[in-house]
């Protein structure tokens, strides 16, 4: 009996240091280098593993910074400029300061200004509606309100307003991800300036019919007039397909397309109200009155 457990124990221990023997030298053959500096850096970015590097995860963007000689076209949108300062003390390469950015929804045809006129009644997720149907409304081009792009989002910088059915973004918790502008089957979610306290001009609308069938799918669809075309000063509006579009390189935020849009399709956020000029009367200056009839 002793003899027994004598020899499971000789045959156990002598299995374990073969195997172990074996593992280190599989180990050793099969070892790949992983440079120190990929684990320093990845320590550093902020895990959110959101891909709006254009990376799937925080340690292939690691990666990509240590292999990459010119870092300069890299960013990382959630960790921002003081992120990528840091990595560029570790790495010792030069990086672009970026100006942040804030995702912006450019649609506001909510459920008071584009009624519905079909009922869907299937799964609740924006890429299955715009593969099967253009929307519960007759608009093809604007939200379809299942709320797929605040499902994506891992900052809670979204919500589903339960009165317009379209979605809200929360400029303070934003970090310009990108993800609910990949989720977004429309399109209609676009990442722009982040201006001093969050001032913004942007075109809330993307229908490209034309005028009359814009405005009978939606009261604020932009109808293609081109008269915020023609008082732009510094040519920052283009036209294209019966849209007029803002580019945000150019636009100086002077405001003046807001006032001449017949639909209010422009959005203007944060501005602060402008005054009204008081006409003052001289006081010193007597008003007579004149009888016509009198004189007459």
């Amino acid at each position: 009996m002793t003899d027994s457990i004598l020899n499971s124990v000789f045959l156990l221990t002598s299995l374990g240091g073969v195997t172990g023997m074996v593992l280190f030298i599989v180990s050793k053959k099969f070892y790949v280098y992983e440079d120190p500096l990929i684990a320093e850096i990845e320590d550093v970015l902020p895990a959110a593993n959101c891909a709006g590097c254009g990376s799937p995860g925080c340690k292939a963007f690691a990666e990509k910074l240590v292999a990459t000689e010119d870092i300069s076209g890299l960013f990382c949108p959630v960790g921002g400029n003081e992120v990528m300062k840091t990595v560029s003390e570790i790495l010792g390469k030069e990086v672009v300061e970026q100006d942040p950015t804030v995702a912006v929804v450019r649609c506001q045809g909510g459920c008071d200004v584009r009624p519905k006129t079909t009922e869907y009644q299937g799964p609740k997720s924006c890429a299955i509606s715009a593969m099967i149907y253009s929307g519960e409304t007759d608009c093809q081009y604007g939200c379809l309100g299942d709320g797929d792009c605040v499902a994506v989002c891992k900052f809670d910088a979204m919500y589903m307003d339960e009165a317009t059915g379209l979605p809200v973004v929360i400029t303070d918790k934003c970090t310009s991800c990108g993800m609910c502008v990949d989720a977004c089957p429309r399109d209609i979610i676009e990442m722009r300036p982040k201006h001093k306290r969050d001032l913004k001009i942007f075109v809330g609308c993307l229908n490209e019919d034309k005028g009359g069938i814009a405005k009978k799918a939606c009261a604020v669809a932009c109808i293609g007039c081109s008269k915020c075309f023609d008082v732009c000063p510094k040519e920052a509006i283009t036209m294209v397909n019966n849209l007029a579009y803002i580019d945000p390189e150019y636009c100086t935020l002077c405001r003046k397309c807001v006032p001449v849009c017949p639909t209010e399709s422009i959005i203007e956020t944060n501005f602060p109200k402008k005054k009204v000029k008081k006409v003052e009367v001289d006081k010193g200056i007597e008003v007579k009155s004149v009888n016509l009839m009198n004189d007459a």
